[in-house]
């Protein structure tokens, strides 16, 4: 008993960064500026990228509206899927510390092809004539050779973004650390506000950069950023503490598709207990009768062949545990509800629409100051962020006093709030288009696309806002839902769901973009989605946008009725009926 207490008193006597991994002198507070300063970095570099690419695209690249606009939903696409397929390898093969590494290279490497574009004539058409409006298009090289910067990027970002988050709170744990929970606690606060700025200053100094000192130096930027973020983060390589990789939660869940269907031949007996399942140590749950048939990838059929000595199963892609069984059939479940946020992420990524919408209007505010048309989107930022701020604070309070008793949106409703929110930021899209086109036409600029006409880019506020508002009320509902709902084991499935459905969004939107482009078009007509904003009629397709948004909301309450009572609900009707 005396060595105990004296060992407590060691260990109290101890630094913090002691304190977390013991005398080996890793992790802690000191590697959190290497880990923020590499994400907030990229984020600066790759977001400040992206607003005013289709201006690059289709001024130097002579490329059309809707091209442009399909290679950037790929690139988007690409960029929100690959932290997925990030995840799985750095849980499973190589680690958290190699992947992000690894990212930070290919992000660099891409920054670098993209910045050599502006440098190196070769690598772009040669401009436009413009006294008879001869184009050259780009060559096959030329566009492979842009596509590889995308697609490099991409690689990049999804290395980086899959583990960063982890991987800092991988330099603050230990075993019993949870009792003390503020220090993650106070992380994630300090990532996620430093993700926040760095996207802000991305929307406003990379983006008004690019549009004052030209591409060389708005691309050379990012360039110089991504460095200090690769060479600052590789020279903390000694202080991190690097976990050993373990089985991911993904290729689990993969090896109970597999099994099930190996044995789909197996029968399987109405009564669960009649059965000899394989349960993790010291689990004796049974698997539930929903989705009975993935049951059969844990059934045990014959205990000398299916079993290790020590337990486990001989080949993990055949047997699996009940546990597994449960968890892919909790994701199974979501998805209704998960695909229900896909039109609304087809309404945010409509990013290159807005661009060209800004940058026909007048964007002064102030005698010398104007506005560049990529940073509007830091409204939509702000706007999401004051969400999240007064939701709790005002709204709920001004709610409370008009009903007289609490009031408590569920994650659900506020799903459901987001979504009816994009549909009025559609239709106030659509709206305010269809005024600024028709003084376009008005004062005489039909055929010149990029004539500023005599109306504020104000009036493009109301809709960043109301985009903003959506995301901060869906997007942040969405999270808490599959967070509560899911297994705690399953948290890392639960932060890429978001990302991934704005992934297939992306892929949604160059569908529906080329449909309409394609339909609009016929008979020779001027497609909607004309490279000139002026004689297209982009009005007309946010109106698609916005029915489609309405048919989703009604899909989606189907979707909650169908999906029944969440944990949440479960809680509240507990405490209900504990007040009662």
């Amino acid at each position: 008993m005396e060595n105990s207490a004296d060992d407590n008193e060691k260990v109290m006597s101890k630094p913090l960064l002691e304190d977390y991994h013991g005398s080996s002198g890793k992790g802690g507070f000191r590697t959190m500026p290497f880990i923020l300063a590499n994400e907030s970095f990229e984020q600066v570099a790759s977001y400040g990228l992206q607003p005013n690419m289709i201006l690059y695209l289709t001024r130097e690249y002579n490329l059309k509206m809707a091209t442009g606009s399909n290679i950037l939903f790929f690139w988007s696409a690409a960029t929100n899927f690959m932290p997925l397929l990030g995840a799985v390898v750095a849980d499973s093969f190589v680690g958290r510390f190699q992947m992000i590494l690894f990212g930070c290279v290919f992000s660099l490497l891409g920054m670098t092809l993209l910045w050599l574009t502006t440098m190196i004539p070769l690598a772009r058409p040669r401009p436009c004539d413009e006294s008879n409006y001869n184009c050259s298009s780009a060559t096959s090289f030329q566009l492979f050779l842009l596509c590889s910067c995308f697609g490099l990027m991409s690689i990049g970002s999804g290395g980086i973004r899959s583990s960063s988050l982890a991987f800092g709170a991988d330099q603050l744990k230990k075993a019993g650390s949870h009792k003390n929970g503020w220090v993650l606690e106070r992380y994630f606060s300090w990532y996620y506000a430093s993700c926040t700025l760095s996207v802000l200053i991305a929307l406003t100094c990379i983006i008004y950069v690019q549009d004052n000192l030209g591409w060389k130096v708005g691309f050379g930027i990012p360039v110089v950023l991504m460095f200090i973020s690769t060479l600052s983060f590789s020279l903390a390589s000694p202080f991190y503490v690097k976990l050993k990789v373990k089985s991911s939660l993904i290729l689990e869940m993969l090896q109970v598709a597999v099994a099930s269907f190996r044995k789909r031949q197996t029968e399987i007996s109405m009564e669960s207990s009649n059965m000899l399942y394989h349960h993790q140590n010291g689990s004796l749950i049974l698997p539930s009768e929903k989705l009975r048939f993935l049951n059969k990838a844990c059934i045990i059929l014959d205990p000398e062949k299916d079993l290790t000595t020590d337990g486990r199963a001989a080949d993990p892609w055949s047997l699996c545990t009940v546990n597994q069984v449960e968890d892919l059939k909790t994701l199974l479940k979501v998805i209704p509800l998960w695909s229900t946020g896909m039109i609304m992420s087809v309404n945010i990524s409509q990013n290159s629409f807005s661009v060209l919408q800004a940058n026909s209007m007048n964007r002064k505010f102030g005698p010398n100051f104007e506005l560049p048309a990529g940073s509007f989107g830091m409204f939509t930022i702000i706007s999401a962020i004051l969400w999240i701020a007064l939701y709790d604070r005002i709204i709920l309070s001004i709610a409370s006093r008009i009903m007289g008793k609490p009031v408590h949106l569920s994650t659900r409703k506020r799903m459901g709030l987001g979504l009816l929110l994009s549909v009025v930021s559609m239709i106030v899209t659509a709206a305010v288009e269809a005024k600024r086109r028709s003084l376009a036409i008005s004062e005489g600029y039909s055929d010149d696309s990029e004539a500023v006409v005599d109306m504020s880019a104000i009036w493009l506020l109301p809709q960043y806002c109301l985009i903003g508002f959506a995301e901060g009320a869906s997007v942040v509902a969405q999270n808490e839902f599959y967070y509560s709902e899911f297994p705690q084991s399953m948290s890392s499935i639960a932060s890429t769901l978001c990302s991934l459905g704005m992934s297939v969004a992306n892929l949604i939107a160059s569908f529906l973009m080329n449909t309409i482009d394609e339909f609009s078009k016929r008979g020779g007509k001027e497609s909607w989605i004309s490279t000139n904003i002026n004689k297209g009629h982009y009005d007309y397709y946010y109106c698609v946008l916005a029915s489609l948004s309405m048919l989703n909301v009604i899909y989606f309450l189907i979707c909650s009725k169908a999906y029944g009572p969440s944990k949440e609900d479960k809680k509240g009707i507990t405490l209900h009926d504990e007040e009662d």
